[in-house]
């Protein structure tokens, strides 16, 4: 059994992104796609990106379709899509219009 003083939280970790070529449009576009959908980001964005291909959600594509234009859910490819989908969130985040909130009164 763990006591308290054992217990600690567990502190971020930082991906290191190997440099590579530049994601290609479509692979954007797809990850874009998978963001709009369900609004979640990193990790929860890439178990969405994952049930999307599975099904081929997106223009029919499935895993491999997708390895085509760069999407690759393999381990070793982990910090190149998370990089992607930052950007991809970044953008969108960036996009966004500020909703204003107005009190009825009544």
């Amino acid at each position: 059994m763990m006591n308290s003083e054992d217990a600690t939280a567990r502190e971020a970790v930082s991906i290191p992104v190997v440099a590579g070529p530049p994601p290609s449009p479509e692979a954007m576009e797809f990850v874009r796609f998978c963001y709009r959908r369900s609004g979640v980001t990193w990790p929860d964005l890439y178990d969405e990106m994952c049930a999307t291909a599975a099904r081929g959600t997106y223009h029919g594509l499935d895993y491999e379709a997708l390895a085509t234009f760069g999407i690759s859910f393999a381990l070793t490819e982990m910090p190149r899509l998370a990089a992607m989908t930052q950007r991809v969130v970044d953008e969108e985040r960036a996009t966004r219009v500020p909703v204003l909130r107005v009190a009825l009164a009544g």
